[in-house]
Parts: C-alpha cells; structure tokens; sequence
C-alpha cells in the first residue's frame, strides 16, 4: 500500500486479497486500508433545495473570505496579475472573512431542520455570489472545501452585474462590500447590505443564529426618520404618538425577518421554542415610553415576533451589541455600524432612506466597486 505525492491511496491487490500468507496480515492491511480512507469530509452530503424554496443567502467572496492581499494585487498590478496570482496560489486558503460565521450559523441550523423535517426544503441555501473571473474558481472552491462548508451554488460573472443572478435565485438576502452593487439590489427590491470588517472580531455562538436588527430605514420604512430629520425630536415624538395605531410601512429587510420568522416557528412547532437555534433582535435609537408602541404594534400587524427588543432612547448600540453577540446587525446609519464595529460586531450597513452620510475613516470596506468581488 502507498501513497502517492497528491496524497491519493493506492491498495494493490496482493496487500488485501489472495497472496497474503495469513489471515492476520490481511486483517492489518484492512485496518491500514480503512484509516486511509477515510474521509476527510462527509462523502454524502445533502442535497442542496431548490431555490423557489429555500431562504437564499447570496455572498460575495470577499466578505465571506478574507481576499484583502489579492485585492491589493488587482488594484495596484491590474487584471491579469491578479488573475496569474490567484492560480499560482489556487491550493492555499483563504481565511476567513467577516460574513464565514453568520454562514457556519446559518448551516448549524439546517442540521437542526433537517433533524426534526428530513423531507423538507425549508432550508438556508448559501450561494457565492462573485464578479470573479472564472479562472479563480478553483481557489475559491478549494477554500469552500478546505473550510467544509456547504456552498453547492456559485455564480462568477466576470465582472457583470450580479442583479440578473439574485433574481433568478430568489435571493432574501444580498451581502457585499460593494456599496454600488447593494444600492443596485435594493433599488431592484431585494434585502440587501455592505458588510464591513472590524480590527476585531467578537466571538459569537456556534449553535445558534443571532440576527440584530435596526428599526427605521431597515425592518420598517423610513417615514418617522423623515419626520425627526425634517422637524425635530418633539415633532417627531408627536406624531409617533399620534400614528401609534397605523403600522409603519415595511423597509428593506422586512422579508428577511419574516423568512427567520418562518423557520423560528418550525421549531416552535416541534415544541423547541426555548431551544430555538435562532434569535432575532430589534436594537433601536427609539425610546420605549415615547414611540416604541408603534414600532411593537408595527411588528405585531405583520404577524412578526421578535425575540428581543431594546430601546436605547439614543444611547449608544455597540455596548449593548456586544453582550448580545449577533453574527450581523444592520443599521442604516453608519454612526450606528462604525459603533457597532468598534465593539467587535459584524455590521452591515443598509444604504436606504433619509439618513445616508459617508463613512468615516476607521472601518475598511473590504471591496471597491471597481475591484474583483
């Protein structure tokens, strides 16, 4: 038995059968055999869902991995370069980057659904989503299984927009570092966000998904932000109270919280709503006394629960981020996110409605909107 320098068994046939002179020689070639090959990933893996069922996630590359040195080659030494690098480099790994954590939870609660609905397509089904040349698929695909992840779908599209894709993938949540390519999804309708890369990571649970989210301009429309923005905190107080009975319209990534939602209740169904592996969070600058009514009534109209909900009354949100330890929270303002990130949190930023204003120095957006995503 040998093994050859792509680390492949090869078991000849004299080791396991026929010519062996005893029983107990062939027993240790078996034995030797088996620990071979054994795998070093499941053989089997699930089938991934089709897409009309399943809450697609779709990821760009560059927040799943940590990409930032071939970036730098893209950038400084053009295309080609980036393109030769990647090849020589196809069987070194990326690390992981910001979104790998929220994807490893994501998977953890697919194992559990499948547990308790074998036959069910109501799953997460993560898709790479890349303007990646072709050519560096393998690497990627490499690292895919490097990580053991379970990313059955990918789509390279070499530079083009990836808006047609996200369509046809029925896609619930976008996530990419590229402002320019979110604005384009959510100008199309789909709940999507900028993932930033903090200096620090917070460590987050392994066993359960938690989702953070703002209220205004994300889960709800941004009609009481315009109201504050326009005329002030107490008008905006007075007509909180005065529409506490009339639901806000939906924002971007309402649909999103619903599909959580409608997999937190699978659970419930099976008598584990203690042990739910996901936990959704609504942290908001809103006041409770004032107008938090509204945004619970709000909530409640659509048939949504939420399983945590605080009202900061303007306090700051990265303290209170960071004993929760979500694997994302989305805000639309970058005050909120840069906060969130000086914490260590996984921030995501919702370019939509009102209250729009440019970065600060200090956090690093992981892709340009010219680089290779």
């Amino acid at each position: 038995m040998s093994l050859n320098n792509g680390q492949t068994l090869t078991v000849r046939e004299q080791d396991l059968t026929g010519n062996s002179s005893s029983s107990s020689s062939n027993q240790a070639a078996w034995e030797d055999a088996r620990v071979f090959l054994k795998p070093s990933t499941p053989t089997r893996k699930p089938k991934p869902p089709k897409p009309e069922n399943a809450i697609t996630i779709a990821v760009s590359s560059r927040v799943l991995f940590n990409m930032e040195k071939e970036q730098h080659i893209y950038e400084q030494q053009g295309m080609e370069e980036y393109i030769k690098y990647q090849v020589e480099h196809e069987m070194q790994p990326f690390s992981p980057g910001p979104a790998f954590s929220f994807v490893k939870a994501l998977e953890a609660v697919n194992t559990r659904l499948r547990e308790l609905y074998p036959d069910s397509e109501e799953l997460f089904d993560v898709v790479l989503m890349t303007n990646n040349h072709a050519y560096v698929g393998l690497r990627l695909i490499n690292t895919i299984n490097h990580h053991q992840l379970f990313i059955e779908r990918f789509c390279m599209t070499g530079g083009n927009s990836p808006i047609g894709y996200l369509k046809a993938y029925h896609t619930n949540l976008y996530l990419s570092a590229d402002p320019a390519k979110v604005r384009e999804a959510l100008e199309e309708g789909i709940a999507a966000a900028t993932m930033f890369t903090p200096e620090k990571i917070t460590e987050v649970s392994e066993t359960q998904l938690r989702v953070a989210f703002d209220g205004d301009a994300v889960l709800f429309s941004d009609e009481s932000e315009r109201i504050y923005k326009a005329h002030g905190l107490d008008k905006f107080f007075e007509h909180e109270k005065a529409h506490e009975n009339k639901p806000l319209d939906h924002g971007p990534l309402k649909g999103f919280l619903e599909a959580l939602g409608k997999l937190q209740k699978k659970f419930y169904g099976k008598g584990q709503r203690m042990d739910c592996p996901i936990r959704t969070y609504l942290v908001t600058a809103r006041s409770a006394a004032s107008s938090g009514t509204r945004a619970l009534k709000t909530l409640r109209s659509w048939g949504l629960e939420i399983d945590e909900a605080l009202f900061l009354a303007g306090a700051p949100k990265g303290p209170m981020l960071e004993k929760i330890r979500p694997h994302i929270f989305f805000d639309d303002q970058m005050f909120h996110v840069e906060g969130a990130a000086e914490m260590g949190t996984v921030a995501c930023h919702v370019p939509y409605g009102i209250a729009q204003r440019v970065s600060k120095k200090g956090i690093k957006d992981t892709e340009t909107s010219s680089g290779a995503k």
